[in-house]
Parts: structure tokens; sequence; C-alpha cells
């Protein structure tokens, strides 16, 4: 049966199932939350914390539970389960990943993951370059990703997010001490089937006294050529990583409110004889010796990021809940020994083919209070706050500054205001401003090609509502605009022309100093439905769906380029807006959670346009569901599961990521032992494409890995 049916018949069989027990008598109220219950999770990064079924936003929170039971390598993987979100560009390198939220995050990064806001504890992380990966932390070192879907997020985070957010949380030491433990010793080894890799890490957790705790944690990873489901190889996928966090909490005060936390974490890896381009083109790889433009060198990456964090929740003072936060960053990316390809080391275009290497350091300072004033049936929150950033951009090969990667500096200074009204535990009320003004400066080459410096204010407000008809049912929606200022490529890029045959070419590109920032209009509404105690005690069932409409002006995009004789003066901004996007879409989540067993449900479907050509944008994702089912043996302190991911086709504006449709198949089991000598061990396995389909996402660079059998133990001592 064709992919596209079964989605259809998988999506409406669950949504069936889920009504059915919906008009169930309800026994109670009290839920089974486990974590199997998605929506259940608080999330800390949309304001005052609450669960995610309650807050007037589409978010999901994808816990340490999931990542050790899934095994994720790679942005795809982590966000496999997560609607309305996925990784686009390579499907199996660790430096060839970026994001993608409902149509916002290019292939291409034609400047487009600035649109969406990444941090590691609270640090905004930011890389782009062409044809490259955008974030290169090693997963092993966080317990906890949050994904903040559409523009609602720009008011706490920075206007532009207009896909929206993904935080990143890193282990603590209580994560892995049990209440009076002093200190922990974790040892973790696993082993990936295709393409033979060995992990091994080690955490050591300490809490000498009841104020202060640390962990150190060092992690190595290390894999072969990996093979897509019909034996063929997927080049370049052999890396090495190595990563390491150091962390440690220090809490005091006269009702121990106030803590003091720093983080510092680096993660190394390294490709070897990988592809130049990790994302962009489809590539329908066949032998591993296939021709490719571009050709293959070797990627080296280093990602540090330090964190230094004040928090006084001042439990006397309603008035006052105050964090500081101040971070610095650093991705660096070196390419060495280019070989193959249809062309070589030299001047223009051809620097893309020469060693080079390229960083972006950002120091960042946020300072935040929320202030409570609550009054009768009214819980009043406000929560005021400024951000204070500067980010360096370099970028040169063997032959000089790269034009096309302009090196330069983009400060920013941000100051929002957000407030939570909550009448009577039914209504919330959530209003939002942010403006944030933007200057960049370029480097002396950027200057000499004609670069100036630009500065440019941007604001972002929204209105976010949710209402509780009962207890069980209840309605959200959202208002919200936000405006992304150019970045540095965007305005300081310039080229050359380049040869498109005998006597013509295509005309030189300068550096776009009309670009007016983009602008975002969202819409959002849904509806959310939860019962407890259904069909036993102690379960619930979640359900969760949002629609939404996105329409872009003053879009950013390439600027195409005439093709005239050798010679001509005709020149074009690298960089234009173009008039309008629109993209819409729903997502559903849904999870039934029992003692027993469990059950999920990811859905989402994006429908795009460019408003000036009437075509689907090239970044839009196929529509899908995800449907996990499983069984708990309490007994035996084991899970069972499978996962069923059906993609639907797909014709976007461009062939390279229009797609087929397909199917996949996961299953996974842990073991926990809580008792005797095995206590302690976790053991987790996974086994992704369970039946080695040979397929490519339509947003992927290309063939999905086939048949891997993941296993890893781990030893808490």
């Amino acid at each position: 049966m064709p992919a596209h049916i079964l989605a259809r018949k998988g999506h409406l069989l669950l949504t069936v199932t889920l009504v059915a027990l919906a008009t169930t008598p309800a026994l109670g109220q009290d839920a089974a939350s486990g974590g199997f219950a998605p929506l259940g999770r608080l999330i800390l990064g949309a304001g005052a914390e609450k669960v995610a079924i309650d807050t007037p936003q589409a978010v999901t929170a994808v816990e340490q539970e999931e990542l050790d039971r899934d095994q994720p390598a790679t942005i795809g993987e982590l966000l496999k389960a997560v609607p309305g979100a996925q990784g686009v560009g390579a499907s199996s390198r660790p430096l060839g990943q970026a994001f993608n939220i409902r149509g916002i995050g290019a292939t291409e990064q034609n400047a487009a993951e600035a649109r969406i806001i990444v941090t590691v504890d609270g640090a905004p992380k930011f890389f782009e370059q062409y044809r490259m990966g955008s974030f290169f932390g090693d997963l092993e070192l966080f317990k906890r990703v949050e994904v903040l879907r559409g523009p609602a997020s720009s008011t706490l985070y920075g206007t532009g997010a207009i896909g929206g957010v993904v935080n990143f949380t890193t282990k603590d030491a209580s994560d892995f001490l049990e209440p009076g433990d002093t200190q922990a010793l974790r040892f973790k080894l696993g082993y990936d089937s295709n393409g033979e890799g060995l992990r091994s890490g080690v955490i050591f957790a300490s809490r000498p006294d009841a104020q202060f705790q640390m962990l150190g944690a060092l992690n190595y990873a290390e894999g072969g050529v990996q093979q897509d489901g019909a034996g063929r190889d997927i080049r370049g996928t052999a890396f090495e990583r190595r990563s390491a966090l150091v962390k440690g909490t220090y809490t005091f005060g006269n009702d121990m409110d106030q803590s003091v936390t720093l983080s510092m974490s680096r993660t190394q890896s390294t490709l070897d004889d990988t592809e130049v381009v990790q994302t962009g083109a489809a590539d329908v790889a066949g032998p591993a010796n296939q021709f490719n433009i571009f050709g293959r060198a070797d990627l080296e990456s280093t990602d540090d990021t330090v964190t230094l964090a004040y928090r006084n929740r001042a439990v006397a003072n309603p008035l006052l809940d105050l964090s500081v936060n101040l971070s610095y960053t650093d991705t660096q990316l070196e390419k060495r020994n280019f070989r193959g390809g249809m062309g070589r080391c030299g001047a223009g275009q051809a620097l893309v083919l020469c060693d080079s290497d390229f960083s972006y350091q950002t120091t960042t300072l946020k300072i935040e209070n929320t202030s409570e004033f609550s009054t009768g049936a009214w819980e009043n929150y406000v929560t005021l706050g400024v951000q204070l950033s500067e980010q360096e951009r370099t970028a040169t090969s063997i032959r000089g500054p790269l034009a096309f990667h302009p090196e330069g500096t983009d400060t920013k200074i941000g100051l929002y205001a957000q407030g939570e009204f909550i009448w009577n535990d039914r209504l919330t009320l959530i209003p939002g401003l942010r403006v944030d003004f933007g200057e960049l400066t370029p480097s002396n080459a950027a200057i000499a090609a004609g670069a100036a410096e630009q500065s440019h204010t941007a604001i972002s407000p929204k209105l976010a509502a949710l209402y509780k008809i009962n207890d069980q049912w209840g309605v959200f929606g959202s208002v919200a605009r936000t405006e992304r200022m150019p970045n540095l490529d965007e305005l300081f890029s310039t080229e050359g022309p380049a040869a498109r045959g005998p006597g013509v070419a295509a005309v030189a590109r300068t550096a776009s100093l009309d670009l007016e920032p983009e602008q975002a209009d969202t819409y959002e509404l849904g509806f959310t439905f939860q019962r407890d105690n259904i069909l036993s005690d102690g379960d619930s069932l979640r359900f969760k769906a949002t629609a939404f409409q996105n329409d872009i002006s003053d879009l950013i995009t390439f600027s195409p380029r005439p093709i005239l004789p050798t010679g001509s003066t005709v020149t074009v901004p690298y960089f234009t807006n173009v008039a309008e996007a629109r993209i819409r879409g729903a997502e559903i989540e849904a999870s039934y959670d029992a003692a027993r067993w469990f059950a999920q449900l990811a859905y989402s479907i994006i429908d795009s346009e460019d408003r000036s050509t009437g075509l689907t944008l090239p970044d839009t994702p196929a529509e899908s569901t995800v449907l996990t089912l499983g069984a708990k043996l309490p007994d035996q302190n084991m899970t069972i599961g499978w996962r069923a991911s059906f993609f639907d086709s797909i014709t976007t504006s461009s062939v390279d990521t229009s797609g087929r449709a397909y199917d996949s198949h996961d299953i996974f089991a842990t073991w926990t032992p809580d008792r005797g000598v095995l206590q302690g061990l976790d053991v987790n396995l996974a086994i992704d494409n369970v039946f080695d389909a040979t397929y490519r996402n339509n947003l992927a660079k290309d063939i999905a890995p086939g048949r891997t059998i993941s296993l890893s133990i781990a030893k808490t001592f």
C-alpha cells in the first residue's frame, strides 16, 4: 500500500481511537504524567512554568529518557517525533544538519537559520555557512530539548524567530544523585551496527553538601561509512567526536533561593574525506566514488559554550525573581585537503574550494526579572528584560577573505516585556512586546568591496490566550508579528561575474545595502483535550491540535543574475526582498499513558506558497504522521515500543526538495533493574529502519541510513 495512504489511514486510526477514549466517562482527575505523556511535561522557556497542554503555543519537550531510549546521533533523529520540526541536510553526518520548523530553515543555508533561534543553557548559538550544518554540539551533553514553534517566542528570545526556538539544557549533577548521595560515577558504552560505530562516556557527579553540586562529563564516539537500505555507501559519513562538560551550581541565601551556575562545554568533531556539500542539493548517492561538483575535503569543528548564570527567586518578595545570564560561545570550522570535484582552489567563486577557516564568536548578557502582582481571582506576572549581544564572524581562506562570506560584527540590544494574566485558573492572557536595535559593522575587506555600516530596528508584538472551557476542553490562539533584521551575509556578500559559456557570464553581485527587515504575521488557533482515569486508574489522555498561518513579507532571498556578454557593466545586489510568502499548516500531538501501555501521535501538514510565483517554497516538509505504541513491563523494569513514520510525497519549486512518499519503522526496548547487583544499570536497545527501507526525506541531502542497531549500556555507581 502506498506510504501516503498508510499515513492517512494511520492518522485516522489513532484519531478515532483517541476520540473513542475521550467519550468514555472519566473516573477522576489525577493525571499519570509519566515519561510517555509529553503534553504533561513542564515547559520552562515560554514564560511562567506550566505544562505543555496549558501553554497557549505549540511546544514540545524531549526529555532525558527519550534521549537515552532513542540514542539520536543527528538533529533529524532527535526531532523524529516532534510535529512541525525536523532536521535538514545530510542524513547521517554530525556536521551536516540544520533545523527546519514549520517550513522555515533552508537546506541551502540561505541565511535561513537566522529565522530559528537556538540556545544552550540560555546562550544563543548561531552558525551559518554556505551548504554547511548549523549546530555542532554533542547530543550526549544534553538532558532536555524544548522546541517552541512559531514567532510568539520572539518576545523572550529575540525578534526574527519566525520559525521558532530550540532550547538545549545540559546535564546536571542532581540528575545522577539519589537523595542522600554525595557522589556518583556513571559509565556508558554504546555500539551502532551501521558503520560499526562505538560510543563511550563517563560522568562524575558530586554533592559534597546541600549547597553545592558539580558534574564533569567526557564522551567519545567514532564511526565508519554508513550504508543506505540498498547497501550502498553514504559518502563521507565516517566521523570522530569528542565532547566534555563541566558544570557546577552553588545555592545560598537565607531561604536558599539564590544560585550561581557555571557551565562549560566543548565538542570537537572530525569528518575526513567527506562531502564539501553537507546541506543543499539532493544527492541520491549511489557508489561511493560517484562524481560530485564540489568534491571532498576534511572538516573539523570546535564548538564551545560558556555560561555564568545567577538566579534570585526571592521567595519572600513577589516582585523579585531575577536571572542574569552571561555567556560566550565560539563555533569554529576548518576545511582542509580539498580533492575531487570539477574545480580547484582559485580566486572568486573558486575560493569555496580553498583551505579555509570560519567562526562565530558571540558574547551575550541577558537580565530578566519577573514580578508577581496577584490579586483576587487573578494571578498576574510581568517579565521585563534586556539582552545585549555582540557577534563577530570570521571567514578566510589561504587565498584571502571570502567575499560571499563577509566578515564583520553584529551588535544588538533588545528590550522586552511580557505579561501573564491568569483568571481563576481558567483564562490565560499573555501579551508581549520586544524591540531590538541592531548595528552591523563590516570588515575592512567587505568595506573595500562596497559594504558600509548598517543599522536596523525590529519590533515584535504578540498576544496569546488560552481558555479552559472545563476540566477537559480548552481553546487557545495567538497573534504575533516579528521582524527579522538582515544579517552579515545578506547585507555584505559580494561576488564577481561567473562564466556561463563562451562570451557570456552571470553578472556580478554587489552588497545589498537597501534590504528591508523581513516581517512575519502569524495566527494560531487550536484546542486541547485532557482526561484521566479513562480505562484504568491513573491513566491519562492528552490531545493538542494547532492550526496556523504565517504571512511573510519582504522575504530576503538570492537575486536572479542575468546572463550577459562578458564585460557587461550591469550588476545586481546579492540579496533582495521579494513580495510575500504564505505558510499554512496544522499539527496534532497526542498521547495515552497507562500503567501497562502507551501511545503517541505526532502529525504535521504544511502548505506554502511563494505568492509572486504561486510555487511551493523549497524548504517545505512533506506531510507526516509518526505513531508510537508501546508496552510497560513494570515487574521486569522494561519498556518495549514500536514507532512508525509515514511521509507523503511532495513537489516543491525545487527538484532537490521534492520527494516521494515513504514509511520507516523503528523498535526500541529499555531495561532498568532497580535491585540487587544490577541496580543502577540502564540498557537501551534501538533498531532504526527495521525493514532496511531505501528512502530520502525531501529535505535531506542524501538517502537515509539503512537498518541500524544501537545498543547502549550504562551503570551508575
